[in-house]
């Protein structure tokens, strides 16, 4: 048989809600405090990589996407922050027709296109 809950705490699952809600509608505009500020997401940067070989040459890269992007910080490979964004064509083709997109990692700049290796 199930037991009734105690009445004396009925109030505090309200009072979370409502302090819930409250910290939602105070923080919801506020910057996240687990991304770096001074640079472009990397939701950004494989977008931006995408739009940039479209406006190259949109024949020869039309059905690629943003396979995998990852941040190299200066020092690794290269003398700036960089994204360094994976395209591939789908259905992937095992990198034999993808490129590499390095972008500057403070507005998004193209660096260079290259193969991948």
């Amino acid at each position: 048989m199930i037991t009734a809950m105690r009445r004396r705490y009925w109030l505090l699952y309200p009072a979370w809600i409502v302090l819930c809600a409250l910290l939602f509608l105070a923080l919801r505009h506020r910057d996240d405090p687990s991304r770096r500020p001074g640079r472009i997401q990397s939701d950004d940067a494989g977008i931006r990589a995408l739009a940039i070989l479209h406006q190259n040459d949109p024949v020869r890269f039309r059905g690629y996407e943003a396979v995998h992007v990852a941040f190299a910080g200066k020092g690794e490979g290269g003398d700036t922050n960089r994204w360094v964004v994976l395209c591939d064509r789908v259905p992937h083709t095992a990198l034999r027709e993808a490129v590499v997109v390095e972008l500057d990692a403070s507005d998004g700049h193209l660096l260079i296109v290259r193969k991948p290796g």
